[in-house]
């Protein structure tokens, strides 16, 4: 694996660095060694600020700082997730100083380095990549839905949201990697560009596919990972919510990709999607599993996001939550996921 930093520019402590979460949490795909944030967090550790877990992954006031204390730096990954999807004006001087030192730009965003001139001029000079992962597949590589699906005879789970930004692939990636330690083969569906960053093999970007092919790329990637490993269940990375005006999205996992059972990802204390009142309050859990539950598939556990929660609130929750639903409730980053596992066993 090349080493690479990660610029997320002030954002780090904030939802919109999802994608930096993901690269500090783990990836298979890149050596993480340090985080490029503000001088308010220069020195600290990038595990320790995001949940209290040391990672050793420094983080660095300015790209300056990361070229003068790092050896070999491959690439700089862009560690943000906007509005849009649009490069904050504050990083396009960044990433032409990280090309001028010879470091090569990993893109997750809508807006693509490879239409900026200038970026471009750079990388040819000295002979860089970069790779908007974002960019869309051409015509001739997208599949269609044939029902293909349907020959698929292991578990199909697919890890939902209230919302987004709640930890729906982290939550996919630990139930992966609860059932590797126990000699358990499962395989994930990444469908955003941090799964890919993280090492995903098996996958396609959602927002970045032709709407008419989301269901035909979706129904592919589960189908190629079952032909060719032959895992005990496999996990889908859910998207959003089902109810997000912003981007409703979920119904495709379970129709399309035949996921009979559903893991459901919740952050109590978050009223309002996007945490805007403008985009609507977030229904009650129990609303969203009798709406699942009308789509054909049922939500066997519940996931919750601890943000804003004290140890004695997050808890409660759950104690809450498993009286009144009746179902597994866990805490993925506090006790991890083994219960949820031990349900898609059973």
């Amino acid at each position: 694996m090349k080493k690479a930093v990660v610029l997320t520019n002030g954002l780090l402590e904030t939802n919109d660095a999802k994608t930096a979460h993901g690269l500090i949490r783990g990836t298979e795909r890149f050596d993480i060694v340090g985080v490029i944030d503000t001088p308010k967090l220069s020195g600290k550790d990038a595990g320790e600020v995001l949940d209290g877990k040391h990672r050793n992954i420094p983080v660095f006031g300015s790209l300056e700082d990361a070229i003068e204390q790092l050896a070999d730096i491959h690439f700089l990954i862009i560690g943000v997730a906007t509005v849009g999807g649009v490069l904050p004006p504050a990083m396009v001087g960044i990433v032409e100083k990280a090309l001028e030192a010879g470091i090569s730009v990993v893109n997750g965003l809508h807006e693509y380095l490879t239409d900026n001139p200038v970026f471009v001029k750079l990388a040819e000079e000295k002979n860089l990549e970069l790779i908007d992962i974002r960019k869309p597949k051409k015509r001739q590589d997208l599949h269609f839905w044939t029902g293909e699906i349907k020959q698929v005879d292991v578990p199909i789970v697919a890890v939902m949201g209230m919302d987004c930004a709640l930890g729906k692939r982290t939550t996919a990636r630990l139930l992966r990697q609860c059932a590797a330690q126990k000699g358990i083969s499962a395989e994930m569906i990444y469908t955003g560009q941090t799964g890919w960053l993280q090492g995903g093999k098996y996958g396609f970007v959602f927002d970045s596919t032709l709407n008419d092919f989301v269901s035909g790329e979706l129904e592919h990637a589960i189908v190629s990972c079952w032909k060719e490993t032959k895992p005990a269940f496999i996990l889908l990375e859910g998207q959003s919510a089902l109810r997000n005006p912003s981007g409703p999205c979920g119904f495709e996992f379970i129709i399309s990709g035949n996921a009979k059972k559903v893991v459901l990802v919740h952050a109590p204390k978050r009223k309002y999607y996007d945490n805007d009142p403008h985009w609507g309050e977030i229904p009650s859990v129990s609303s969203e599993i009798a709406l699942i539950q009308q789509l054909g598939a049922e939500v066997i556990a519940l996931a919750l996001n601890t943000e804003d929660c004290t140890e004695e609130e997050y808890l409660a929750f759950k104690e809450s939550y498993q009286k009144e639903l009746g179902i597994p409730v866990v805490l993925p980053l506090q006790d991890g996921v083994e219960d949820v596992l031990n349900v898609i066993l059973n």
